[in-house]
């Protein structure tokens, strides 16, 4: 079965980049960073999201990330699928901390569940199709909306969502160009796919 290794996330300044992602997130291996190879602008075309177990622990990273340097984009808040908000990070990536627990049931903490990568594609269907082929397995899959791969040993999960549908759920205008400033290091051999992200070798990173 696939597994994600990790995300390439491409920054100005790597350097800075690592320390936040260390600092706030407590992110190392997951998250690796590389100069920009191409100019872009506004919606990258993806989130990131940190599933947690219960809203304190939400919390306590989304203001550790803060503190750290990122934007609030939807501030942290009870909704019908649970608790959470979004941010931007000082390299601009955009992330989602999330429970699915509306009430705490124990201490805060830091620790994450799940993180997980969300691909905002123009065609749910046509791109679930293409990894299908390409070897991942669906695990839920909710008509041409919202896709989720099975990937129970991966350390980065994986999804798909329609991409104006996934601009709006970040909290920002789904306009944007060029590249995506994004690689997804996996087994599943170097490719792109219909939406222009690109996967690479992990063991090539």
């Amino acid at each position: 079965m696939t597994s994600i290794e990790s995300v390439t996330l491409e920054a100005t300044d790597p350097s800075a980049a690592r320390d936040f992602y260390k600092s706030a997130f407590g992110l190392d291996t997951q998250v690796r960073l590389r100069p920009p190879e191409a100019e872009t602008s506004g919606f990258r075309g993806f989130t990131l999201s940190l599933i947690v177990a219960q809203p304190a622990n939400v919390n306590t990273l989304f203001n550790a990330a803060l503190e750290a340097g990122a934007t609030a984009l939807k501030p942290a808040a009870k909704s019908f699928w649970g608790y959470g908000g979004v941010l931007r990070a000082p390299d601009g990536a955009i992330w989602k901390i999330a429970s699915s627990a509306k009430k705490d049931s124990g201490p805060a903490s830091r620790d994450i569940d799940q993180m997980v990568l969300l691909l905002g594609a123009a065609d749910v269907s046509a791109t679930k199709k293409f990894y299908a082929d390409h070897g991942l397995t669906v695990g839920k899959s909710f008509g041409s909306k919202y896709v989720e791969f099975a990937t129970p040993s991966s350390p980065v999960g994986l999804a798909l969502y329609g991409y104006k549908a996934l601009a709006k759920d970040a909290g920002v205008p789904p306009e944007g160009n060029g590249s995506h400033r994004l690689a997804v290091n996996a087994d599943a051999g170097t490719f792109t796919d219909p939406d222009g992200f690109a996967w690479e070798s992990a063991t090539a990173r």
